[in-house]
């Protein structure tokens, strides 16, 4: 497999004028950037054929997919998504990479956007801004395998097929709604943090946010290999990047967090009516399979299959979602079983 002349996506943006939110707050005009690879393709009724929909975790953007295990992979020639085939979608949602977000100058004046907003803009990106009325695919990592539950249910005739990793289909609680509040709760009380109006990132919050999403991504296995003594470990947590590879913007970051708000599938997985596989990993602490909530939810999903894969060498937890070598195998069933109107 060689990799596709196309690896450097085109980039762009599109701007939504008077973008109205679920909480009834307005923007005059939100920005949402994006990335594309490949050239849309439609049938004789002008129907968009071959556009999937890639969404990125909380805290990331649509650069998040472009790495070796993930685009070098799937995007290059003969590869499932094979960008040379397909037109591959991947926007920045509200408040993350390029698109609109708190630290543009709004700061904790910014409209409280939740996972529906991030969706109605998404579908209007689509529509609006790059001509896209239908979806081969619509797949997702984290927030993104979130996105990806809602999406089938907001617009269950917009895809051919939907692929969740890294999600449960049920509203944030227990442990998953902890680790939020965490994050939530020490920017608020931090002092410094003055209300969303700090000159500079207000050290104390940013760090404990920071330190709670890296224990949180990983696994238990890896990180003990990484720090199997004390002063290892510390020396580990003390060095500059550990935590988080690029600087974060902690009203960004308490907006992404909060965003999760509103997610609640499980009321509408039955209107779900295309093939849709959810992959989660056993060694992913945010998505512990022992919570059943995943096989719980699948029975209302009329197509819907449930795939855990198990620990071992290729798992690293959460962050397993990008690692595209562990879970194509699935991706390559949904797309043979699912209604295509791409040529082979």
């Amino acid at each position: 497999m060689s990799a596709v002349d196309s690896t450097a996506p085109v980039e762009g943006d599109v701007v939504l004028r008077d973008f109205r939110f679920a909480s009834g707050e307005t923007l005059p005009e939100l920005r949402l950037h994006y990335r594309t690879f490949g050239t849309l393709v439609r049938d004789a009724e002008g129907t968009a054929t071959n556009a999937i929909l890639i969404l990125h975790g909380t805290g990331g953007s649509g650069a998040q997919f472009i790495r070796p295990e993930f685009s070098e992979r799937l995007f290059a020639v003969g590869g499932l998504l094979d960008a040379t085939k397909y037109y591959l979608v991947l926007p920045d949602g509200i408040g993350h990479g390029a698109s609109s977000k708190p630290s543009d100058g709004l700061r904790a004046r910014f409209p409280a956007y939740g996972y529906r907003d991030m969706i109605d803009a998404q579908h209007r990106l689509l529509t609006e801004g790059l001509g896209v009325d239908h979806l081969r695919l619509v797949m997702g990592t984290s927030m993104g395998g979130m996105h990806s539950w809602l999406w089938g249910q907001l617009h269950p005739r917009f895809m051919d097929a939907l692929m969740p990793l890294a999600s449960l289909p049920g509203q944030i609680s227990g442990r998953n709604r902890a680790w939020r509040r965490v994050i939530i709760d020490v920017v608020r009380n931090d002092p410094a943090w003055q209300g969303g109006d700090y000159v500079e990132q207000p050290p104390l919050s940013s760090r404990v946010a920071t330190q709670m999403i890296w224990l949180m991504s990983s696994n238990a296995v890896l990180r003990q290999a990484q720090m199997p003594t004390l002063g290892e470990a510390d020396t580990l947590l003390d060095m500059p990047g550990t935590l988080a590879k690029t600087p974060v913007d902690v009203n960004d970051l308490l907006y992404q967090i909060e965003a999760s708000r509103d997610y609640d599938p499980a009321p509408g997985l039955e209107r779900i009516r295309v093939p849709l596989v959810a992959v989660n990993f056993a060694d992913d602490l945010i998505n512990p399979p022992e919570l059943g909530i995943l096989e719980r939810g699948i029975v209302e999903v009329a197509r819907g299959e449930a795939v855990v894969i198990a620990s071992s060498e290729a798992t690293c937890g959460h962050g397993t979602h990008t690692v595209a070598e562990v879970w194509e195998p699935y991706l390559s069933e949904l797309l043979n079983r699912s209604n295509s109107k791409v040529a082979a």
